[in-house]
């Protein structure tokens, strides 16, 4: 299964240098619905089963013009909200720097939790779970690998990479994805592989999962496997 972890467009918080969480009213900017209907051309020949999205309103409006493209109805995942950053909520970011928690986000993340919110590391483990559970039942429902959507937050989609890479989630934040960037991972039985980080250009049709095989003829395990040497792409 492949995933297109698609972070919103840039949004008014995003222009104003706050940090938005999930403030209400936090809408896309103009440049930010510019992007959000770019996404169709920069989608154009992948095959999208389904989109998911966290419930705030700039990820509804990065996704609504795709949507309407491929006649989707997006799912809204609670599970792939922003990140609770409790009291630190819709402060400006320069002032957030002179906080004591702020060196332990930057290079301890897995440890800091949010005053009044959640920690990094619970954040993680929900949003994985998440897109693993949307892999399995669209794997599932379709009897076959597929590529989805996900719309999501910046520290959202840094923790899944991070997992996905094998990583520490204290090194997540060498990870950069830029508002309406698009990270692209893919689930076999064994092990993920991640083929995009933070793109904001470029053909994604090489990310499509090839036709399934014919199960007389599969040898079994085949996609799980990396190509040594790196292959010759396709």
């Amino acid at each position: 299964m492949t995933v297109i972890l698609l972070r919103h467009g840039r949004s008014t918080s995003n222009t104003a240098g706050t940090l938005a969480g999930r403030s209400e009213g936090v809408e896309l900017d103009e440049v930010g619905r510019e992007q959000a209907e770019k996404v169709v051309a920069r989608l154009d020949g992948i095959p999208v089963a389904a989109i998911v999205r966290s419930p705030l309103l700039r990820c509804e409006q990065t996704v609504a013009p795709l949507a309407a493209a491929r006649s989707l109805d997006p799912v809204v995942e609670d599970r792939l909200l922003e990140v609770d950053y409790g009291e630190w909520t819709g402060r400006a970011i320069k002032d957030l720097t002179g906080e004591k928690l702020w060196k332990v986000v930057q290079h301890h993340p897995s440890a800091a939790v949010f005053p009044g919110g959640e920690g990094l590391a619970d954040v993680q483990a929900r949003a994985v779970r998440a897109v693993r559970d949307h892999d399995e039942q669209l794997a599932a429902e379709a009897g076959h690998d597929v590529v989805w959507v996900a719309c999501t937050h910046g520290d959202v989609i840094k923790s899944v990479l991070a997992d996905a890479l094998g990583s520490h989630l204290d090194q997540f934040q060498r990870i950069v994805v830029d508002p309406s960037s698009i990270s692209v991972v893919r689930y076999t039985e064994t092990r993920a592989f991640v083929h995009r980080v933070g793109d904001l250009g470029g053909d994604l049709r090489q990310v499509v999962p090839p036709p399934p095989k014919d199960p007389e003829n599969a040898d079994g395990g085949e996609s799980s496997d990396a190509v040594i040497g790196g292959g010759a792409g396709r």
